[in-house]
């Protein structure tokens, strides 16, 4: 049966020592890797006079990875201690910030240097995310997993309320560097952090470790429609909606003129919108259905086609905060959906695919639309990414409505036995 929720507030994951500990670690590491992103993306503006392709492209390469390398993160989120893991991941992605801020610092820094070393970041980004949102369920256990999920999403905004509007500071008065700097540092709170959880105190199911495989989580996910039809959306949203740092540079430099503190300010903007969705998303738990990701993300895919036609930058800020909110909302409520009605021995598999899923898309369609913004220009491009991703999810909608439900066992023998009844895979 799926996971139950006990209605005891919005803020009841803190009732665990373990939680406490790492959420606010995880705070300062989101602001840092808020500031990396508002500093690497202006980097490449500088090294190469506004150009939007190479913009598209370092997201691309630090996306790419996830191709590779997301669902065995999944398996060894299945198979090997996850603090262990994450102390190891967290030691990379801050190595490879802490070097690129140095590289910049020092007037060494070319792009091939921002190239290599998003890549870097990216591998290190694609073994941490499933592992990360598998370790999740340990931290709080099963009944508390969705409030986690809001909560945690609300932790992400609001870094991505401080980091991009600081960065933007930062950079306007010293350069680039020290935002890197400041997101490599932030790694070893998070390390910190993981080195002091008790282990006494995690919620470890009650099964051996599994041995299973990838080709097993993908089989599982393929029998479940409502786990596979939120991953459509996913996929559809992130690859063409979620491209807000390559909109946003590109509508502050060419479109408006602006500099690094206004792009900065950007990401704030939006960011009130996420946290706000983030923080209501705790009060939306029982809502959380595959077809309340469906309409959200045709809210969202409206969001953004809206923003493709205001005029000005005051306009365009102010609504930034709607995109804001309908993204996380639905973002929020499709990984509660997949964590939640996973069977837990197969739960890290399924998180990395979801993951491969959710970042996948963004190797091919970062250049993409990096190559679109320097044909056709940055207002039709967003137009063009918004009725994409709106007419997937009205697609979505009309095939798939009807056959979302969630199975009474979601065990991982009881899907697939069902899913070769039914030959579905």
């Amino acid at each position: 049966m799926p996971i139950s929720v006990k209605e005891d507030g919005n803020w009841r994951s803190f009732r665990h020592r373990n939680y406490r500990i790492l959420f606010p670690a995880n705070t300062i590491s989101n602001i840092g890797s808020w500031a990396q992103r508002i500093a690497q993306d202006w980097l490449v503006l500088e090294l190469t006079n506004n150009n939007g392709t190479y913009l598209g492209l370092v997201t691309a390469v630090q996306f790419a990875p996830v191709l590779l390398f997301s669902l065995h993160g999944g398996v060894l989120a299945d198979r090997l201690d996850k603090r262990k893991v994450l102390i190891a991941t967290n030691i990379v992605g801050g190595a490879a910030s802490i070097g690129l801020g140095l590289l910049v610092i020092t007037d060494l820094v070319q792009l091939w240097h921002v190239f290599v070393l998003a890549g870097v970041l990216g591998i290190s980004t694609a073994i941490d995310a499933p592992v990360r949102q598998a370790f999740t369920s340990e931290l709080v256990g099963p009944a508390d997993l969705p409030n986690a999920v809001s909560l945690n999403s609300a932790n992400f905004n609001g870094g991505r309320l401080v980091g991009p509007a600081v960065s933007g500071l930062l950079i306007a008065a010293f350069g680039t560097g020290p935002s890197f700097l400041v997101n490599g540092t932030s790694y070893f709170f998070v390390i910190f952090a993981l080195v002091k959880l008790n282990k006494r105190s995690f919620f470890h199911q009650n099964q051996p470790k599994s041995l299973g495989n990838i080709r097993e989580g993908i089989a599982y996910a393929k029998a479940r429609p409502d786990i596979y039809v939120v991953m459509i959306m996913v996929f559809a949203l992130a690859t063409f909606g979620l491209n807000f740092q390559i909109f946003n540079a590109l509508m502050a430099t060419q479109e408006f003129g602006l500099g690094p503190a206004n792009f900065g300010l950007m990401g704030t903007f939006i960011a009130i919108g996420s946290l706000t969705g983030a923080i209501g998303s705790a009060r939306l738990e029982r809502f959380r259905t595959t077809r309340f990701v469906i309409v959200g993300g045709t809210l969202f895919s409206i969001s953004i086609l809206v923003l493709s036609v205001l005029p000005n930058y005051t306009t365009y800020i102010l609504w930034l905060p709607m995109c804001g909110l309908t993204a996380l909302t639905t973002l929020v409520s499709a990984n509660s959906i997949v964590q939640t009605s996973t069977d837990p021995a197969i739960r890290g598999r399924v998180m990395g695919l979801y993951l491969l899923i959710f970042m996948g898309g963004t190797p091919f369609g970062s250049p993409l639309i990096g190559l679109a913004t320097d044909y056709i220009g940055i207002r039709p491009t967003i137009a063009l990414c918004g009725a994409i991703s709106l007419s997937a999810s009205l697609f979505v909608w009309i095939k798939y409505r009807n056959k979302v439900s969630v199975p009474e066992d979601i065990s991982v023998a009881a899907v697939l036995k069902r899913a070769d009844g039914d030959h579905n895979y």
